[in-house]
């Protein structure tokens, strides 16, 4: 890797640790913090499906936004909008609001990650290309990965601690500060480097014109097509039991109160990002096709779940847990590559907000249908009913297989040493 590339490198690991660590101060007691505000499991998970309906909503508007404005402009809009809507949730469990209002702040939520989604991962692509890196994306979105997961295990645990100490709203207030100064780094480091953004007088007829040419790049594309619509299954329920796993694992533990429990729940995830981000390149070393990573990661998740839902002791379901994670963040890094490869440099950001569109839509479903689930059944049956639900994502990642795309087998033969020096 030379020292152009470097740097773009560098400058995109400081944003992805500054942007987990400040969302992921909330992660470890976000549901408590909810249940905490009189909310019942059904409107808790209610108001986490709004948060979802809004990406959904917005994913491919701002996903123009960043194709037509540049991906810097989406970056510091959203993480403004973020700050702004996650200090309105703060008033509104002061207050003990009403229903409506949490998900109407929670569409707003939506909107701040969705000018994200996309964004830094196209410009992190196009600004490596541009410097000169041939070699394979899985080497440094899996740094990426390893360097979110640092983050949120800080972020989680520091999370639980400060609200067991405190309250359940401090570590959203920490969130609003470092998110303004992320605001503050990327409008200093941020530059479109190997993309121009193509403005334009007439901003509905661009985005049209954007919109058009990223649904010929994307849904149009069978490839493509059959990696997003598995994602309303594998993202909806990954949501749902990231969420789910804070209360479930309290009652395991049998104190309600023990917030940094929550919190080393989400740690575990965060050291399986680690983990998973540092194997991904590697196992590339030993699998010919991405989508056989993809095929085994979902399935192995789905299996684990199951096993999940029938335990319980609170130890066994941490080790579950940690395997489903580790599985889950493994994957991550080969699905974002068998994708970019598959995507024009000028539509990459709108193609990628459209899959993550694609398993937003999927959480809108899942998260109410597992919550009342949970009410009725309780947290485990909804474990397992999640399970289920994400092994209808395989015979859709089997369809891409199928269609035998040329970036199924990039850079199949690099390893951990030499990803960065040969062509994709």
């Amino acid at each position: 890797m030379n020292a152009a590339a470097r740097k773009i490198q560098r400058i995109y690991l400081t944003l992805t640790l500054g942007n987990t660590l400040a969302a992921s101060f909330i992660w470890g007691i976000n549901t408590l913090f909810l249940l905490d505000a009189g909310l019942s499991n059904l409107e808790a998970f209610a108001a986490n499906a709004f948060f979802t309906a809004g990406m959904v909503l917005f994913e491919v508007p701002t996903g123009v936004v960043a194709d037509g404005w540049g991906r810097r402009v989406s970056f510091l809009l959203g993480t403004a909008t973020l700050a702004i809507s996650t200090y309105l949730y703060y008033l509104l469990w002061q207050l003990s609001a009403p229903f409506w209002l949490w998900a109407a702040v929670s569409v707003l939520l939506g909107l701040g990650f969705t000018f994200f989604s996309g964004a830094v991962e196209a410009w992190l692509v196009d600004a490596l290309r541009f410097s000169g890196y041939e070699g394979g994306l899985e080497a440094v979105l899996g740094r990426g990965v390893m360097v979110s997961g640092i983050a949120m295990l800080l972020g989680s645990v520091a999370g639980g601690v400060i609200a067991q100490a405190t309250n359940l709203g401090v570590p959203f207030l920490i969130r609003v500060g470092v998110l303004l100064a992320m605001f503050i780094v990327a409008l200093r480091l941020m530059h479109d480097v190997g993309f121009t953004p193509e403005r334009s007088g007439r901003p509905l007829q661009a985005t049209r014109a954007v919109l058009a040419a990223s649904v010929e790049n994307g849904l149009k594309n069978p490839p493509v097509r059959y990696v997003m619509l598995a994602a309303p299954f594998s993202a909806g329920v990954g949501i749902y039991v990231f969420y789910a796993l804070q209360p479930y694992l309290l009652a395991l533990y049998g104190d309600p109160r023990a917030y940094s429990v929550a919190g080393l729940a989400a740690a575990i995830v965060a050291g399986a990002e680690v983990v998973g981000g540092w194997l991904a390149p590697r196992i590339r070393r030993l699998v010919r096709k991405r989508t056989t990573v993809l095929i085994l990661s979902v399935g192995i998740s789905a299996m684990n779940l199951l096993v999940l839902g029938f335990t319980r002791l609170f130890w066994v379901a941490l080790v579950l847990l940690a395997l489903w994670a580790l599985v889950d963040a493994t994957g991550i890094p080969v699905r974002q590559s068998y994708l970019n490869d598959m995507i024009a440099s000028k539509q990459r950001a709108t193609v990628l907000s459209f899959d993550s569109l694609m398993g937003s839509s999927g959480g809108v479903v899942v998260q109410p249908l597992l919550g009342r689930a949970a009410d009725v059944s309780g947290y485990a049956a909804s474990l397992a009913i999640g399970g289920v639900i994400q092994l209808i994502a395989v015979p859709f990642l089997l369809a891409s297989r199928r269609q035998h795309h040329p970036a199924d087998q990039a850079n199949a033969s690099t390893g951990a040493a030499d990803a960065e020096s040969r062509p994709s």
